[in-house]
């Protein structure tokens, strides 16, 4: 417990001071940030920290489960940093492959099971960052149209930049704007909701009967120590969504849960 609570408080310092220092307009300076990304990603993942985890006892539990708001919070943070700064140095003229953004696009193959993606579908990606890599990959392999939303105006900016270098002829959309601004919900085949996304199971809930009846949502999410980089799953009402698959990816920072309507909810729909 004791070696558990010094590693997840040095990656809390590690992650504050990061984020102080892109306030302080200090970012240019990745390195230290990009080695903290890969470290904490690899702290997460590894097999023996899960396992530590879940064997804590209630009064170890508490303790550390308190560092948990401010470590996710914290390291999504600089997640979002360290995109911006990937889109920045793409568009210079560098490159930029850390392990974490290698993690994250190994993730993405699979994201919907057997739920497979086809070129006449529309997938949205809520969240979609500055380095919008889920959009780009789904559109250049598939076909299919991609938006991405994201309420961080710099980010989105930044994201367009990114389509428009790696994937001008791309059918990809991004846009500064929340969930229920975008008019064309009722159209969208396929959603991802980025792990990162604090109201996540609130925008699932709006979804419900906003989107269409055969709508599949794909929920990334974070248990046990994972949620320290994530937020978890959540229980759902069961009247408007059924849980379809789940999969869990030992490795990887996030797992996908996957989520239909369910058929109360796509009767009512239909009425």
């Amino acid at each position: 417990m004791e070696r558990l609570y010094r590693s997840l408080a040095g990656f809390l310092d590690r992650f504050t001071q990061a984020a102080e220092q892109y306030d302080n307009q200090a970012w240019h300076d990745s390195i230290k940030l990009q080695e903290t990304i890969d470290d904490y990603s690899a702290f997460i993942t590894n097999e023996d920290n899960q396992r530590l985890w879940s064997e804590l006892k209630p009064e170890d539990a508490r303790q550390l489960h308190s560092l948990s708001p401010l470590l996710r919070d914290t390291s999504a943070r600089c997640v979002a940093i360290m995109e911006k700064i990937r889109a920045l140095r793409l568009l210079n003229g560098g490159a930029d492959r850390n392990e974490y953004f290698q993690n994250i696009e190994a993730s993405i193959e699979r994201e919907f099971g057997s739920f497979a993606v086809e070129r006449d579908d529309k997938v949205l990606l809520i969240g979609s960052g500055a380095f919008p890599m889920t959009p780009l990959l789904i559109a250049k392999r598939t076909g299919a149209e991609a938006i991405g939303i994201d309420i961080d105006r710099e980010a989105v900016e930044l994201g367009k930049r990114v389509v428009d270098r790696l994937g001008p002829d791309l059918p990809i959309r991004l846009e500064h704007l929340p969930l229920g601004q975008l008019q064309e919900i009722d159209s969208i085949t396929h959603i991802i909701i980025s792990s990162t996304v604090s109201v996540k199971y609130e925008l699932l809930d709006w979804l419900a009967d906003a989107a269409r009846p055969d709508v599949i949502v794909a929920m990334r999410y974070g248990n046990g120590l994972k949620a320290l980089f994530n937020y978890p799953m959540e229980p759902v009402d069961d009247r408007k969504w059924q849980l379809a698959e789940t999969t869990v990816r030992p490795g990887h920072v996030f797992d996908v849960a996957l989520y239909r309507k369910a058929l109360a909810q796509v009767s009512a729909g239909r009425e």
